[in-house]
């Protein structure tokens, strides 16, 4: 184990530590799709070099809705996640997978 007091210690050592717990990693796995929904928008966003605020303007959807969704704090319908990907000039694509 590393120690958490080194800048070394990332994120990601954290993660994978904490990963060996069964219920960490039980309610991880649950979230996961949401946490990686939520970086995909905010990557777009980034790549475009847009605020919140500009993709608020263009999409019609309040810039603080925006951050929520950014935050994890809102669930939105897929409505609004396809205005989202529209604004960003992206497609939304979802997929079902077998586990």
């Amino acid at each position: 184990m590393m120690d958490k007091n080194k800048l070394e210690y990332s994120f990601d050592d954290d993660l994978k530590e904490s990963l060996n717990d069964p219920e960490f990693k039980k309610a991880f796995e649950e979230l996961e799709p949401e946490f990686t929904l939520i970086q995909a928008l905010i990557d777009a966003r980034r790549e475009k070099g847009m605020t919140q605020k500009e993709l608020a303007a263009k999409t019609g959807i309040d810039q603080a809705d925006i951050s929520k969704v950014e935050h994890g704090k809102l669930n939105i319908s897929f409505r609004t996640m396809q205005r989202l990907a529209e604004g960003l000039g992206k497609m939304l694509k979802i997929e079902l997978v077998d586990p």
